[in-house]
């Protein structure tokens, strides 16, 4: 009978090499917001419109892409944000100018209460 060694930790290991290796670049991301739209900047040096989708679903906005590196391969990138209640989902507008992303998520118009006035019998 022979023995072999077992390494619990060998297969974390191996997954967190993977992960490190596939999402090794997170791209800096502002948000902001003004009185009509919450507005998401992501700075993506490198990567091409063709390579850069956006979703929104159930509540979440989510940019993934790819950035191609000439002696490295690629590298992928994942950011999720959590959308406000208030967001019009419908109206998301995105742009890609010089290697800024802008994502453009307007407001739904706030509803003011309506002043009810009371009657004398």
């Amino acid at each position: 009978m022979s023995l072999t060694s077992y390494e619990p930790w060998q297969l974390v290991s191996r997954l967190q090499r993977e992960f490190d290796r596939s999402y090794a670049w997170l791209p800096t991301v502002d948000v902001t917001e003004d009185d009509a739209r919450y507005l998401v900047r992501a700075d993506l040096p490198g990567v091409e419109q063709k390579d850069i989708e956006i979703t929104a679903d159930q509540g979440v906005l989510t940019l993934r892409g790819v950035r191609h590196y000439e002696k490295r391969g690629e590298s992928n990138f994942l950011r999720r944000f959590t959308l406000p209640e208030n967001a019009q989902v419908g109206q998301i507008k995105a742009r890609h100018v010089n290697g800024v992303l802008e994502v453009s998520i307007p407001k739904q118009p706030k509803i003011e209460p309506k002043r009810i006035t009371v009657e004398a019998a």
